[in-house]
Formats: C-alpha cells, sequence, structure tokens
C-alpha cells in the first residue's frame, strides 16, 4: 500500500507527521515501512542518517529521493505487498514528476491548519490531486492546533474539506513533537496522536495482509 503525506503549503507538519505515523506502524501495529523522503528538505532522510551513525537498529527503512527517481522505485515496491510505503512529498504542486506518484496513490493524508492561507492551500492540492486520481480516498489531518486558540472558521473549513475526504481528530501543538525521530515517538507525544492514528488503522489498513 502507498500512503503519500503531502499539502501545497509548506510547514504545514508533513515530514513530523509522516515520522510519526511510520513510528506508530512499526513500533505499535508491528507492520512492515518504508519511507520515501521528496521533500526537498529531506528532513527525514537526514534524522535517519544520523541515527545510524549512532549504531541504533533501523525500525524501518528511509530511502531519499527525487521525482525523476521515483518510476523505478515503484517497480520495487510493487515487489513487496506487504510493506506500507509513506512518501513525503515535496511541497509544490508544479512539477509534472509528481502525477506518477499521485497515480500510484492508495490513501492521502493531508496536514492542514485553521487559518486562510493553510485552508487555501489545502483546497488548491486537494482539488488538483481528485482531478487527477478521483478515485483516490483522502484523509486532512488537523495539525498543530493550538489549544488555547478559538478558530472561528473551523466548522465552515471542516465542511469545505469533507467534499474531498475525510476530516480526522486535531493534533495539537507541541514543542516535544520536535524530538521525534526514525528510532523514536517521545513517550508524551504518543496519547496526542494515537486517536487520529488508530482511526486511519482500522479504517484503511486493517484487512491489510498480516494486520
Amino acid at each position: 500500500m502507498i500512503i503519500i503525506i503531502g499539502n501545497q503549503k509548506g510547514g504545514a507538519g508533513k515530514s513530523t507527521l509522516t515520522l510519526l505515523l511510520a513510528n506508530y506502524l512499526t513500533m505499535v501495529k508491528k507492520r512492515k515501512v518504508t519511507v520515501i523522503d521528496m521533500d526537498y528538505q529531506q528532513s527525514i532522510a537526514q534524522k535517519y542518517e544520523k541515527a545510524k551513525v549512532l549504531e541504533n537498529e533501523e525500525p524501518y527503512e528511509v530511502v531519499a529521493a527525487s521525482l525523476e527517481d521515483y518510476p523505478d522505485l515503484l517497480e520495487l515496491i510493487k515487489s513487496d505487498p506487504e510493506t506500507l510505503v509513506l512518501i513525503d512529498l515535496p511541497g509544490k504542486l508544479d512539477d509534472d514528476g509528481l502525477l506518477p506518484v499521485f497515480k500510484s496513490a492508495d490513501l492521502v493524508i493531508c496536514p492542514f491548519a485553521y487559518d486562510e492561507f493553510s485552508f487555501e492551500s489545502t483546497i488548491l492540492f486537494s482539488v488538483v490531486f481528485k482531478k487527477l486520481c478521483p478515485d483516490c480516498e483522502m484523509m486532512f489531518v488537523p495539525n498543530r492546533i493550538k489549544a488555547n486558540v478559538r478558530y472561528d472558521t473551523q466548522s465552515d473549513v471542516d465542511e469545505q474539506l469533507k467534499k474531498f475526504g475525510m476530516v480526522t481528530a486535531a493534533i495539537p501543538d507541541r514543542i516535544d513533537f520536535q524530538r521525534t525521530s526514525t528510532f523514536q515517538t517521545p513517550i508524551s507525544v504518543f496519547p496526542a496522536v494515537r486517536p487520529v492514528f488508530d482511526g486511519l488503522y482500522k479504517q484503511h489498513l486493517k484487512m491489510e495482509p498480516n494486520a
């Protein structure tokens, strides 16, 4: 199964969400996972290489790749149907190399915030993606939500996004998210993300092989 994590808006928390999901799937659900880091900053791949220097045993593989690499990578992905592949997308939609990535996806996870710029970018991403892949399911994750802020547009935003897919429970904004690595999720973070990932797993992944 191929899950892409993407949004047109930079700073939506794609890379951190990808790490958290990879850790959840491997450490909690004991699934085989490969992460493909296509983000221009390649922060996941950098964390992975840094952790390898410390001689930790890798719970999953992280592959730094460009969009040009993807057609060849896809053949390798298809050869192992039991592996869940998470792809951290670049934050722009103006590259034709995204088309084969979009076309191969089984599920799209789109982190967003309840501000005007994030909402507009999320809608743009959703419209473009659904035109290319109308049958692929989308999930929208309210991310980095501040507990002491009232979001007047929240219900309207949720209603608009529900036209494209499911809106999950929100993930709060916490400083300790920054300590997430390719080898661990801080224990303090786990209760904040588990409701979202449990719902995702039950709906989309439970019937996968060995689930």
